[in-house]
């Protein structure tokens, strides 16, 4: 994880700690030989950045909590916050990350890591996306917070990780589409397919998956029959993208049962070509 300018800020003082790690009275706080309460919100605060340093992400949350918890209205209070939040995150405790990123949001709105707490919350789900199967809840959650930092902090330095994690992840959502279609497909229920491949062409129209979605809804249209919408289907491939291999078998699947690829009929299909040529779609 990249934690930018405010992890490396809140990350810093590499010789101060090495001190306090060096220090009696540092390892007594390590070991609970001496009650949390008698040393100062720095102290502890340093002790968990030397905790994560050292490789061990939830014994710093820990620390940073404990400051919380003992110096809740003081600055080290509200650093430790932002603090728990990358600490858990690097632990990949996503839930506990996302939970300390958001009450920094709700606590200090207009603060200079609010962008960054934001962007926390966002990777709290974005990481997890390629462990989720077919439940896609984590996904749309990640591109919603992800859209977040984009519109609220359009000059942060996170706006342009987002911008790209939002635009993987979107494309991650066409893909899940793609995977289920192309399962029906295999197993001729073609219209549970076409669905599917709708889906991609009129929601996800911007990803890398169009091409094939138009060249599925080819094959399946014509397995039912269904001439118009599969002409269609290869006309859109022809007009958006001819240089694709997608076209090149849909034109070979097509002029080889001497079809045309034109826009025929009135579908969903057509209604999409029409857009298309008038520059609507894309």
């Amino acid at each position: 994880m990249t934690g930018g300018k405010s992890a490396r800020r809140l990350l810093g003082g590499v010789l101060a700690l090495a001190v306090l790690a060096g220090c009696s009275g540092a390892n007594r706080v390590a070991t609970g030989q001496v009650p949390m309460e008698t040393y100062t919100a720095q102290q502890i605060f340093e002790r968990g950045e030397f905790e994560v340093e050292r490789g061990r992400p939830d014994r710093g949350a820990f620390y940073f909590s404990e400051v919380e918890r003992l110096y809740p209205y003081s600055d080290w209070a509200k650093r430790s916050l932002i603090m728990q939040a990358y600490a858990y995150h690097r632990d990949q405790d996503y839930e506990n990350s996302r939970s300390a990123a958001q009450r920094y949001i709700d606590f200090y709105p207009t603060d200079e890591d609010a962008a960054y707490a934001q962007y926390l919350l966002a990777l709290s789900y974005y990481d997890q996306i390629d462990e989720v199967g077919r439940d896609q809840g984590l996904t749309f959650q990640a591109l919603q917070s992800l859209r977040t930092v984009i519109e609220r902090y359009p000059e942060s330095e996170y706006a342009r990780s987002s911008v790209l994690k939002f635009e993987l992840a979107f494309d991650h959502l066409a893909a899940k589409e793609m995977e289920i279609g192309r399962y029906y497909l295999r197993r001729d229920h073609y219209t549970a397919a076409i669905n599917r491949f709708r889906v991609v062409v009129e929601d996800f129209q911007t990803t890398s998956h169009t091409p094939e979605a138009l060249h599925r809804l080819v094959e399946a249209y014509l397995s039912l029959g269904l001439t118009n919408e599969a002409q269609t289907a290869g006309a859109i491939l022809g007009h958006n993208f001819r240089s694709t291999e997608w076209y090149e078998d849909s034109y070979k699947l097509l002029t080889g049962r001497g079809l045309e690829l034109k826009a025929a009929g009135d579908s969903w299909l057509a209604q999409i070509y029409r857009q298309t040529i008038q520059g609507k779609w894309l």
